[in-house]
Parts: structure tokens; C-alpha cells; sequence
């Protein structure tokens, strides 16, 4: 679903900026990827292919099993979402695009059409909820350009065009900073799934970026515990079991929390040299 950022909505936006979804259970009773996006569409466009226009992603959630016949019914998630202030009011930008907010979960209604009450022949998988939040407690970020790179792609070392090389677990994505770049951030979004054996929804790996042949990121993606998100879990699943877990318990067989966001990191990066590339 898309929602044109109207300039009533810009108006209200002040310096700061938190971005919440509410997800809903309907006839998808597994574990999904959800995300939210900002689209850039020509002035005056009533509606738009989402392949044809620059859009960023600012926000990614994996949705719990959920039974829809039982509570609770809805998962909420949150994000600080300041940097995008800059982006929501900038008169240039605003000059030449529309903005619109898209609000995505993947969804299947297979299993629940079998397993869950009332699911027999329906198809809608999830209801869907975004809220943003807005106050003037803090200063607004400050940026210039915006430069989207990269929005959906696929990471693994089995699918040609996923990684540098078939085999390999290294992406190298090259892109362009205007001249005047002064002080730059990558903003980086990756989520640690895949259930096949030896996926990373089971094995915590420990993930590097690099920009300019430089190392400026490590992290190893996951939570210490899937305990928190274990209310939401209302349909029988196998990663929450009957009973609680340590935080070793958790570590030594998950990777992967349905309810949970996924962390959007913020790489500091300064003055970029000339013909900056990332990977």
C-alpha cells in the first residue's frame, strides 16, 4: 500500500521523527518480511511503478506467527527515523518529486487457509498500520543530497547477480557522491534470514562493510534473546517452544526473532574521496 506524503503531512513535521507500524493478524499465520520505503515520483503523478522511480527503504520487521483468533491480535514496532527529516522537508526535493510511503508485508495465506479458523478461501494476509511521530525536542539533521543506491536486492552466494561472484558471500555496489560532499552516512539495512540448513536464521555470522577498501562496520546480526517477542507468537511455531529460554538457549539454535525490527545502522563516513564505492 501507497500514501502520498501530502503537504499538509510535511507542514507537521518538525525536527524530529519516529516511525511506528502496527501489524494486524489475518490468514497468514507465519513468520514474514514487512518493510517500510519512501518513494521519489514525478510532480502531480497519480500513481507510479514502484520499479520506475527512486525509492529507499527506511524500515524492516519480521511479523510474528500469529494466530488471528487469539491476543493479542496486533504486534507493534518502532524506529527513530530522524535522518529522514532532511529528506520530508527539503524544498528542492520537494521542487521535483512527490513523496509517497509504502507500507509492505509479504504474505501467504496457504497454510492458514488449513490451519486457522475462519481462513477457508480468503487471501488477505495481514491489516496494516503506519504512524509517524513528530516533536521539536532535538535539532534536525542536517544533509544535502540524497542518493539512493540500492532497495530489495537479494544477498546470498547461490543466486547469480545475489553476490560478486557465485560461491562468494561479498556485494560490491558502486554509486556516485555529488562534489561538494562534505560530510556523507550510509544508511544500512540487511535482515539475517534464510531456513535452509546453514541459513543465518540459525548461524550468527559476523558481517563487514567496507567503503574505499576500508573497513568501516562490523556486526553480527541477531538478538541475545527471542524471549520478549514470545506474547505475539500465538500460533504454534518452531522457534518459540512451551517454555522460556536463557539467553544461551537462544544463541545456541536461533538467529531469528518473528515479531522483532530489523535494525536500520547508521555508518558515520565524513568527507568522502572522489569516486567513493561501497561493499
Amino acid at each position: 500500500m501507497a500514501t502520498r506524503f501530502t503537504e499538509e503531512m510535511q507542514a507537521k513535521v518538525q525536527t524530529t521523527l519516529t516511525l511506528g507500524v502496527i501489524v494486524g493478524a489475518l490468514c497468514d499465520n507465519y513468520d514474514r518480511l514487512g518493510g517500510v520505503n519512501l518513494a521519489l515520483v514525478p510532480k502531480g503523478a497519480q500513481t507510479y511503478v514502484p520499479a520506475d522511480v527512486d525509492r529507499i527503504e527506511v524500515a524492516r520487521f519480521i511479523t510474528p506467527f500469529m494466530d488471528m483468533n487469539k491476543h493479542p491480535m496486533t504486534v507493534p514496532y518502532e524506529w527513530q527515523a530522524s535522518d529522514l527529516v532532511p529528506i520530508l522537508k527539503d524544498p528542492e526535493l520537494l521542487a521535483e518529486y512527490d513523496l509517497w510511503f509504502e507500507l509492505s508485508i509479504f504474505g501467504v495465506p496457504y497454510a492458514a487457509n488449513e490451519e486457522v479458523d475462519g481462513c477457508a478461501g480468503r487471501n488477505d494476509t495481514q491489516l496494516g498500520t503506519l504512524l509517524l511521530y513528530t516533536d521539536s525536542k532535538q535539532p534536525a539533521p542536517t544533509f544535502n543530497h540524497l542518493v539512493p543506491v540500492a532497495i530489495s536486492q537479494d544477498f546470498n552466494n547461490y543466486t547469480e547477480g545475489a553476490s560478486d561472484e557465485l560461491g562468494t558471500t561479498r556485494k560490491t555496489v558502486h554509486f556516485e557522491l555529488p562534489a561538494d560532499t562534505a560530510n556523507a552516512q550510509l544508511v544500512l539495512i540487511t535482515s539475517n534470514h534464510g531456513a535452509n540448513a546453514g541459513g543465518e536464521e540459525y548461524i550468527r555470522r559476523d558481517h563487514y562493510v567496507y567503503v574505499d577498501g576500508e573497513m568501516v562496520l562490523q556486526y553480527k546480526p541477531g538478538r541475545a534473546s527471542c524471549e520478549p517477542f514470545r506474547p505475539y507468537n500465538t500460533q504454534p511455531n518452531g522457534i518459540y517452544g512451551p517454555y522460556p529460554q536463557s539467553d544461551e538457549d537462544w544463541q545456541s539454535f536461533s538467529n531469528w526473532c518473528p515479531g522483532d525490527v530489523i535494525d536500520t545502522r547508521i555508518i558515520p563516513w565524513g568527507p568522502p574521496a572522489p569516486a567513493s564505492t561501497s561493499s
